[in-house]
C-alpha cells in the first residue's frame, strides 16, 4: 500500500451523517480517533448528491483542524458509489469507507476508481458485513489496498433474516471469525455499532470484549459512546505496569536460560511475553498516533 494514509489508532470511529452539518461541526472537540462522514446509511435517496458535496468541502475542513478523515461511499453495486468517490472523496481523507464488500473484484473496482479520480493515496476501510463478506474476509483483508476494516453485525443479521439480540450470541461466530481474519491480513479491524446508544453499560460491556478478540477499536453512533471506546481500548496503568513487570523478569530469567517462569502466581512463556509486548505497542500507539 505505498502512498496509502495508514490508520493505526482506530479506539473510536464517530460516525456522523454527511448531510448534517450542525453535527460535523461538532466533530473536532468530540476526541474521537477518526471522524467518519457517512453517505450511506445515514443518507436518505433524494439527499445523495447533497451528502457527497458536503463531505467533500469539510473533509479538508475537519483534517486542517487535526482530525482523521474517513468517508463511507455508498455500496460498490449500488447506482451512486462511482459519483461518490468522483465527487465525495476529497484527497485529504485517510481511506473511504465500502460497505458491504463481498468479492475481490469488487475492491479492483474500488482501487481503481479511486486512482482514475486522483486518489491514489486513498486506502480502503472495507465494511464486513454480510454472510459472504465474512465467508471470505481473510481474502478481501488480504487485498492491497485495504488499510483497515469494520465488522457491522446490523447489516450481517439483516443478511441472515436473524433476530439481532443483545446478548450478541447470533453475532458471535461472525465477529470472532472477522477478527481472526484481519489479524492474519494484518489489518486493523473496529467492532460492531451499539444502536442502543443510551446504553452506556452495554456499550462498555461490548468494548472491552471486543478488546479482549483483538479489536482496535469501536464503532460509535453517538457522541457519548467516544469516551468509553477510549477508555475500554486504552490499556490502563495497572496493566502497562504488570507488562513491563513480566517482560523484565521473563527476560532475565530466559538470560539464565529458563523459558517459562512462575510471575506473581502465573505461569508465564513466550505465548504471555507476546501477550504484553503487543499491550505496550498499543499504548505506545495511542501516545504517538
Amino acid at each position: 500500500m505505498t502512498g496509502v494514509t495508514p490508520l493505526e489508532v482506530l479506539r473510536s470511529v464517530l460516525i456522523a451523517p454527511s448531510v448534517r452539518e450542525d453535527f460535523i461541526r461538532k466533530l473536532p472537540g468530540r476526541g474521537a480517533d477518526v471522524v467518519f462522514l457517512d453517505c450511506e446509511d445515514a443518507v436518505p435517496a433524494n439527499a445523495k448528491e447533497q451528502g457527497r458535496l458536503l463531505a467533500r468541502r469539510w473533509v479538508p475542513q475537519l483534517v486542517a483542524q487535526g482530525e482523521t478523515v474517513v468517508v463511507r461511499v455508498n455500496a460498490v453495486t449500488g447506482p451512486w458509489f462511482d459519483a461518490d468517490i468522483r465527487e465525495g472523496v476529497a484527497p485529504e481523507a485517510a481511506a473511504v469507507v465500502v460497505p458491504k464488500i463481498e468479492t475481490v473484484e469488487q475492491l479492483d473496482h474500488v482501487a481503481t476508481t479511486l486512482d482514475r479520480a486522483g486518489l491514489d493515496n486513498v486506502g480502503v476501510l472495507v465494511g464486513i458485513e454480510t454472510a459472504l463478506g465474512v465467508i471470505d474476509a481473510r481474502i478481501l483483508l488480504s487485498h492491497p489496498r485495504v488499510s483497515a476494516a469494520y465488522f457491522g453485525a446490523e447489516d450481517l443479521i439483516a443478511d441472515l433474516g436473524g433476530v439481532r439480540t443483545e446478548s450478541n450470541h447470533e453475532v458471535a461466530n461472525a465477529r470472532s471469525s472477522v477478527a481472526l481474519s484481519a489479524r492474519v491480513a494484518e489489518v486493523p479491524i473496529v467492532d460492531q455499532v451499539v444502536t442502543d446508544f443510551r446504553n452506556e453499560a452495554r456499550f462498555t460491556r461490548e468494548a472491552r470484549q471486543a478488546r479482549n478478540m483483538g479489536y482496535a477499536g469501536k464503532l460509535c453512533i453517538h457522541p457519548g459512546q467516544v469516551e468509553p471506546a477510549n477508555a475500554a481500548f486504552t490499556p490502563g496503568p495497572e496493566e502497562v505496569d504488570r507488562a513491563r513487570r513480566l517482560l523484565t523478569a521473563y527476560a532475565e530469567a530466559q538470560d539464565r536460560g529458563l523459558a517459562a517462569i512462575d510471575f506473581e502466581g502465573q505461569m508465564v512463556d513466550e505465548p504471555l511475553a507476546v501477550q504484553a509486548r503487543r499491550l505496550l505497542e498499543r499504548v505506545r500507539g495511542v501516545a504517538h498516533p
